[in-house]
């Protein structure tokens, strides 16, 4: 992606979270020289991929299929004993249209809420846990506290206030519903890293590689090594 393309879609988020009045901690507003000057007591932010992360999965076409997100709290799986949150806590941005490729989770349990605004598509299959191939299973969800059994390869419609708890193996793709406006969702799960925890049914470049066409003005957190000065410091 371009660095113009990911600070136009940062500054669109903070454009729409003040409209929909869901303040955002400081350190979303951060420039990466204030970044440089940082110290290690916020050195959890870092570790634990808190902040922003904004993703084509490779696409090259980041309003058709992407996703902008905000990372409010997470714990780790590299230091479990140093951060010890088992959960995470994501806003999920997704634009009226935009599309989330399949995908599934090897380990992670996730409620998906839409906090408001347009309405969600979410189409789901069952993965075999050992070939990881798709199957022709219904696909078992909670919603609301109400388990539903979807058919293979069917769609359920997430509208304003309505959730879905999403299991291991359960291949999800998702879509703005176009016309209805953009997506405010969150995410509530168990401690997430996305360099590891995610199978796309095609390849995907999930952590995309950055075209600095321009300066940065805010910092995702594949940033962190670049610019943080104890990124990478030994433990």
């Amino acid at each position: 992606m371009k660095r113009s393309e990911i600070n136009a879609a940062i500054d669109y988020v903070i454009q729409a979270c003040e409209e929909f009045k869901l303040p955002l901690p400081p350190f979303a507003f951060r420039s990466p020289d204030a970044w440089r000057d940082s110290d290690e007591e916020e050195r959890e932010i870092v570790d634990t991929m808190l902040g922003w992360d904004v993703t084509d999965f490779g696409t090259g076409e980041f309003l058709k299929t992407g996703l902008t997100v905000f990372v409010f709290r997470n714990g780790s799986y590299h230091h479990p004993e140093r951060y010890r949150k088992p959960y995470c806590e994501k806003l999920l941005f997704v634009r009226d249209g935009q599309v989330l490729p399949f995908h599934f989770h090897w380990h992670k349990i996730e409620d998906i809420i839409n906090r408001g605004g347009g309405d969600l598509e979410i189409t789901l299959w069952q993965a075999d846990e050992e070939t990881e191939e798709i199957t022709d299973r219904n696909v078992e969800v909670s919603m609301d506290g109400c388990q539903v059994r979807v058919k293979a390869g069917e769609s359920v419609i997430l509208r304003p206030g309505q959730s879905i708890t999403l299991m291991p193996y359960q291949y999800h793709q998702w879509q703005g519903v176009p016309g209805t406006g953009d997506v405010m969702l969150f995410e509530v799960s168990m401690t997430n890293d996305d360099h590891t925890d995610n199978r796309f049914k095609e390849a995907s470049d999930r952590i995309p590689s950055v075209e600095e066409d321009e300066p940065p003005r805010y910092l995702m957190f594949a940033d962190y090594d670049q610019y943080v000065p104890y990124a990478r410091a030994e433990e």
